[in-house]
């Protein structure tokens, strides 16, 4: 092997530990399970930017019994809105209004949204 290319490897090798040893390490997730996120707030484009549920389904209205319109693949997501709907496992009625991963837009219910409390923030109803 050449100088030349075993010190670009030798190079790669250092930028690649480098960047892995001054990374960020992944949080811990909490207790119940719930996936922590960088942040949770509302951004100055007016959308909550939350953790969530990876998987978690998007519904055509706030309510089980509604139709499933798609899911949250990804575990952070943003919300434009809130609303009250059916109680849920989080002790709560309230649901977050978001584009889901498919396309479609969906109510999510907040005991899938990694939120402080809910509503959270200063997230506008809808």
């Amino acid at each position: 092997m050449s100088v030349r290319k075993k010190t670009a490897l030798v190079l790669a090798v250092v930028a690649l530990t480098t960047g892995l040893a001054t990374g960020a390490a992944p949080a811990a997730a909490p207790a119940s399970g719930q996936s922590t996120a960088a942040e949770c707030g509302v951004r100055a484009d007016g959308k909550l930017w939350c953790g969530n549920r990876v998987s978690a389904k998007g519904y055509v209205h706030r309510s089980y019994t509604s139709g499933v319109r798609g899911s949250l693949t990804s575990g952070f997501s943003w919300f434009v809105c809130w609303g009250p709907g059916d109680y849920h496992a989080g002790g709560n009625n309230i649901w977050y209004w978001t584009l889901l991963d498919n396309g479609q837009w969906g109510n999510v219910p907040a005991v899938d949204v990694y939120t402080p409390s809910d509503p959270w923030g200063n997230l506008r109803q809808c």
